[in-house]
């Protein structure tokens, strides 16, 4: 198991947010796991937990001999927990997602969406429960505007390494990204934190100054 089997994604999406898995990663040496983007929750603010499915984006001005091939294949591949991420180079020349996709996706078992470029069809999506990322919204449809060059490869957003498979979470405040070999001990950590941070939150709460129990506990 890549961590602690007592903690499911299940669990994660109870008890873990995208803050306290950067800290976790702060902590391990690796400091830039988020893009700095801001992706808006169009669909919903629940906390996205799951794995990365990669797709790779690039904008086009010419007819495409095969439209829309390859994301018809990366949601027809989709494994449950799966989080489709859209590496668009933050291009908004179209809205690369939008209902039909979010339908095959989520039928496949996909949790959500990551898309670095723009969506439509959002209130169709937001009926079906079906957290999507974004970075803006766009009423052209893909065909002949952007299309997917790879699938299932690492891909970067803002400089951020995705690999397929990765561990990735989505929140109000942000992305984040697990690399794979420090995804126990990262969980290990966002774990622990959280309880921490229960125990300063009750202290604070009970009156302990905040100074005081920052000495106490090491934890903010």
């Amino acid at each position: 198991m890549p961590f602690d089997s007592k903690i499911t994604l299940a669990t994660m999406r109870e008890h873990l947010y995208s803050a306290v898995v950067s800290d976790a990663l702060d902590g391990l040496g690796y400091k830039r796991q988020s893009p700095r983007l801001q992706f808006i929750p169009y669909t919903g603010t629940n906390l996205l937990v799951g794995r990365c499915k990669t797709t790779l984006w690039a904008d086009m001005a010419h007819v495409d001999p095969k439209p829309y091939e390859l994301e018809l294949q990366a949601v027809d591949a989709c494994q449950p927990d799966d989080v489709l991420i859209a590496a668009a180079g933050n291009s908004i020349r179209s809205g690369i997602w939008g209902e039909l996709l979010t339908t095959a996706a989520k039928n496949r078992g996909c949790v959500g969406a990551i898309i670095d470029g723009a969506i439509r069809d959002v209130a169709k999506i937001r009926s079906m429960d079906f957290p999507v990322y974004a970075r803006a919204t766009c009423v052209y449809d893909s065909l002949n505007r952007q299309r997917v060059v790879d699938v299932d490869v690492p891909v970067e957003i803002d400089g951020v390494n995705f690999q397929p498979g990765s561990l990735v979470f989505a929140d109000e405040d942000g992305v984040v990204v697990v690399p794979p070999e420090v995804e126990a001990e990262a969980i290990s950590r966002a774990w622990a934190k959280v309880h921490a941070e229960n125990v300063v939150r009750d202290s604070i709460r009970d009156g302990m100054k905040a100074v005081d129990a920052f000495e106490k506990y090491g934890v903010l």
